[in-house]
């Protein structure tokens, strides 16, 4: 299966959650690469990178995140491969 890279943005309640340490274990558990940081707006841009099943799943966990997050929308970007081998959080 080829690898994948796409860009989210998420909306809502989604700092100070435990958002980003959250979505770096699913993406670690799903072997997905990338990154995670919070935006100066309240917004939080994830970065996946890796297969596309296992991009997807990690995406759909985004639509909900943590317990304590209530997310309110999330934009998708496809982009171009970096060869990411590690997720981290900035």
């Amino acid at each position: 299966m080829a690898d994948v890279r796409i860009r989210l943005t998420v909306s809502g309640d989604v700092q100070g959650v435990w958002y980003r340490d959250s979505c770096r274990r699913e993406a670690e558990l799903a072997g997905v690469a990338g990154s995670a940081r919070n935006l100066p707006d309240g917004r939080v841009e994830i970065v996946l990178e890796g297969p596309r099943e296992a991009v997807d799943r990690v995406a759909a966990w985004c639509r909900t995140g943590p317990p304590r997050a209530h997310v309110t929308g999330m934009e998708i970007v496809d982009e171009p491969l970096s060869g990411a081998r590690r997720f981290v959080i900035r």
